[in-house]
């Protein structure tokens, strides 16, 4: 080969270098991408996300700006805050009403409700569902080779080529030299899915969305018919929130298949310094959790993983609705892996967290279901009479054999007191729970009720010796109706009588 043909060969060496280093998703000039994609590249080797710089998608048809990301704000607080006296519940009921539902393109992020405070936009800030205070976000996440670009949600649309532009400080890569004009363009698909209630899920794209979130937002408030989504197998990581939808179910391919995740916590996304959340009905929503499930009802959740990567407050996931029931469903949480608000049932499920591992002041009816807990109360039940509390039949319930849990525990809480609360097991079994059964009962109205619980290991009835004073063991016959009633769903979920796959 000649000096000429070296040096052609060397320019056209380096020509290519540049595109064969990254892979880009979807790919440059991709056709019926779906408009809640996520833009995804991956290296050759593992990148750093760089300190400064923008992340811009443009139009093609006109060049104007449709989104942007600055890397140097961060993307949310990593401190708690501290609340003064006058953070209070708010005076009446959270209006969940709304003439149409508000997205990062036609509200401001940070717009508060609720008389909420307005939320900083000195961090990362989008709208997700509708909730126009807005959540907290991580704009790039990186995992292995690949760094994921988390848009503002809601900004792409139906029928349109955009391009991405990306600083070359974005990652601090030698190889990377920043992607300019032309070097990465999409188009979305011209509309949306042909069947506006049969709707699927696919994070490579092949579905009718690329999120669960995505899916979520294609359904109409209070929808009076059955909108079944079908989520594949794949990592999800996305925070989940929806309020006011109904007749929803989504079905994942099994807990080992399908995961739905973030770090999401108390700190990351907390409620306002002026207005405090979960006590009470009506109030202000919380924004902490991975999944949240706000003023839903009749939702049914099939078949997969939801979790939460984060410590401290951090729920997996969070339900307030009525009428939502879960099959098949691995909840990973921190303190309040599980929040549940409402009439909730649950079958063939698993809840394992920290402390307070289930919280709620709704009704639970779960069966033959597993509640792990790394050490403390399994519980903290706030129901209200005339509702029930939470009713366990068939279940299992398993600390740590140097940090046994327990039941739960009712305490007082800065004033406020939970006299009816019920925590009532039934024909369970139970590993690594401390002899006194609940930690902390604080009225002796509580039903703290326990019929026929035996040990995982040996299968022999556990012993009630030292069990609290405010909690009652039940007896086969003259407590029959009480075991009658409580092994029924209907009796503790307000007359709801939800399906059962295992029966």
């Amino acid at each position: 080969m000649n000096k000429l043909s070296i040096a052609v060969a060397a320019l056209l060496l380096a020509a290519c270098a540049k595109p064969t280093t990254l892979n880009l998703c979807p790919a440059n000039g991709q056709d019926d991408v779906n408009p809640d994609t996520r833009l995804v590249i991956t290296f050759a080797g593992a990148p750093n996300l760089g300190e400064y710089g923008k992340i811009r998608v443009f139009d093609a048809a006109d060049d104007s700006l449709i989104d942007s990301l600055d890397i140097s704000i961060p993307a949310g607080p990593t401190e708690g805050r501290t609340y003064g006296p006058e953070c209070d519940y708010i005076s009446v009921p959270y209006d969940y009403s709304r003439s149409f539902v508000p997205t990062n393109r036609n509200t401001l992020p940070g717009t508060p409700s609720g008389g909420a405070e307005p939320t900083s936009r000195d961090m990362q800030l989008t709208i997700i569902g509708g909730f126009t205070d807005g959540f907290r976000f991580h704009p790039v996440i990186i995992n292995g080779n690949s760094a994921t670009i988390y848009l503002h949600n809601n900004m792409l649309e139906y029928g349109h080529k955009y391009y991405v532009t990306i600083d070359k400080e974005v990652f601090s890569e030698e190889s990377f030299k920043g992607i300019s004009k032309g070097e990465w363009s999409f188009r979305t698909k011209k509309s949306g899915p042909a069947d506006p209630y049969n709707l699927s899920v696919e994070a490579d794209g092949s579905g009718d969305f690329n999120t669960v979130q995505g899916a979520l937002d294609a359904v109409a408030d209070f929808c009076d018919k059955t909108t079944v989504i079908s989520v594949g197998e794949g990592d999800f990581e996305e925070i989940v929130y929806a309020r006011n939808k109904t007749n929803v179910t989504i079905k994942g391919k099994g807990m080992n298949k399908t995961k739905v995740h973030y770090a999401n916590n108390e700190v990351f996304n907390p409620h306002p310094l002026n207005i405090k959340t979960n006590e009470k009905r009506g109030t202000y929503p919380s924004r902490r959790a991975a999944f949240a499930l706000d003023n839903c009802h009749d939702i049914q959740l099939y078949d997969m993983t939801i979790a939460t990567d984060s410590y401290g407050q951090a729920e997996g996931l969070l339900l307030n609705g009525e009428r939502i029931a879960c099959y098949g469903i691995r909840v990973i949480g921190s303190g309040d892996a599980l929040q549940a608000n409402g009439t909730i049932y649950m079958e063939n499920c698993e809840v394992e967290g920290d402390g307070d591992t289930i919280l709620g002041r709704g009704s639970i009816f779960a069966y033959r279901s597993t509640f792990k807990n790394h050490g403390g109360p399994l519980s903290w039940v706030r129901n209200f009479k005339p509702d029930h509390g939470d009713v366990f039949l068939e279940c299992h319930f398993e600390g740590t054999k140097d940090n046994p849990a327990d039941f739960g525990r009712v305490n007082i809480n800065y004033g406020q007191s939970y006299p009816d609360a019920e925590f009532v097991l039934l024909n369970c079994t139970t590993r690594h729970i401390i002899p006194q059964g609940w930690s902390s009962i604080a009225h002796q109205t509580c039903t703290m009720l326990e019929y026929n619980t035996k040990d995982a290991d040996t299968g022999m009835p556990v012993d009630y010796s030292q069990r609290h004073e405010y909690s009652r063991v039940l007896d086969a016959e003259k407590d029959s109706v009480t075991i009658a009633n409580y092994s029924n769903p209907a009796y503790v979920l307000n007359g709801w009588e939800p399906l059962s796959l295992i029966n």
